[in-house]
């Protein structure tokens, strides 16, 4: 039997889990939580209910620090990572829960940051250096840190596929109404010409989706069915957005759930693509930074707004073929829910 803590080396160091090693004597995933948006200069009691919780699996999906920097030395991004590892809850759940990482624009270095950013490839060495990532870990040899893994035994393996989209994105179209409802800082751009992920990362997922899965949780840091706001988002770039869905669709992926956080927000939506099942989004944001005034039209939102420090939450229910997504408040509470049938996204026999 794996522990905690071995089978989180292992995690780092395989790029796929082999199923019938973590089949032996441990049940597969059916607790994973995550979360992001987690300011090392403030206050972080969530950490006590999301250890409560006892995740199988935690997603850390970006903000994981708040360390913007203009420079090559990287101070103020040196010295978040230094005050995380001193909070004790943030240290303890990452010494004894099995977890994966991906960054976004504050442990990037840039506040709405993309390929332009020029000082990208000390952040990623900090960022891989903090999460233990081993010298022969493929992010250390290629651009960006996306990165996948497969976990659980054959009818039971869940995929985690963490896209990067930081270092390969296309400036965004800036507002031409700044605060307006709707148009807060960005619009939407049709240009065919920018990318959200590089045409590398592109090929790269494609490959992914085809690999052997049952469940397969896509994590985007920012938010991907998301509408009616202005702020970052996928629906920023509509024909990348589009390329996003017809990937999972030419893939013939089942399974798929979205999962993304940056907003200091959490929220729920659903959208039906032509052709495809129904793909659920759960936006968690923040771990302990929320815009508690935050509004949007949300018109394939399920439900309201969650204006309160939160962390999400999977839960699976291989037996009963189903699964719940929610949001957690920092006491544990559930404040937001939605029951999903395996066969509704296409999960069936």
């Amino acid at each position: 039997m794996f522990t905690r803590r071995t089978l989180a080396r292992l995690m780092a160091a395989a790029t796929v889990l082999p199923g019938p090693a973590l089949s032996q004597g441990r049940p597969p995933l059916s607790r994973i939580a995550f979360g992001s948006c987690a300011n090392q200069a403030m206050g972080q009691p969530i950490w006590e209910a999301v250890l409560s919780y006892r995740p199988d699996l935690f997603l850390f999906c970006g903000d994981n620090v708040y360390g913007d920097f203009n420079s090559s030395e990287a101070g103020n991004l040196k010295e978040a990572y230094a005050a995380a590892g001193k909070i004790a809850g943030y240290s303890k759940l990452r010494d004894s829960v099995s977890h994966l990482a991906v960054w976004d624009d504050h442990d990037y270095g840039l506040n709405d940051g993309g390929a332009e950013f020029p000082h990208k490839a000390v952040s990623k060495e900090l960022f891989l250096d903090f999460w233990n990532a081993p010298a022969s870990d493929i992010r250390r040899q290629r651009e960006g840190i996306y990165d996948s893994r497969i976990i659980g035994p054959p009818g039971m393996r869940v995929q985690v596929i963490l896209l990067d989209v930081r270092w390969f994105r296309s400036p965004l179209k800036p507002t031409d109404q700044r605060g307006a409802p709707g148009k807060e800082r960005y619009l939407p751009d049709p240009d065919p010409a920018k990318t959200m992920l590089g045409a590398a990362q592109w090929a790269w997922l494609a490959e992914e989706l085809r690999k052997p899965a049952e469940l397969r949780l896509l994590v985007s840091s920012t938010q991907v069915l998301a509408e009616g706001h202005g702020w970052e988002r996928w629906g920023n770039m509509p024909l990348e957005k589009q390329k996003l869905i017809d990937t999972i669709r030419a893939s013939g992926a089942k399974g798929v759930v979205l999962l993304s956080g940056d907003r200091h927000v959490g929220a729920l939506y659903r959208e039906t693509p032509a052709d495809l099942y129904p793909l659920y989004e759960i936006t968690s944001s923040g771990l302990n930074m929320v815009y508690w005034a935050a509004k949007e039209a949300g018109p394939n939102r399920l439900g309201a707004l969650y204006a309160a420090a939160n962390f999400g939450v999977v839960d699976v229910d291989w037996w009963e073929r189903r699964l719940v997504l929610a949001l957690r408040d920092d006491g544990g509470n559930v404040r937001r829910s939605a029951t999903i049938a395996f066969d509704e996204i296409g999960l069936t026999g």
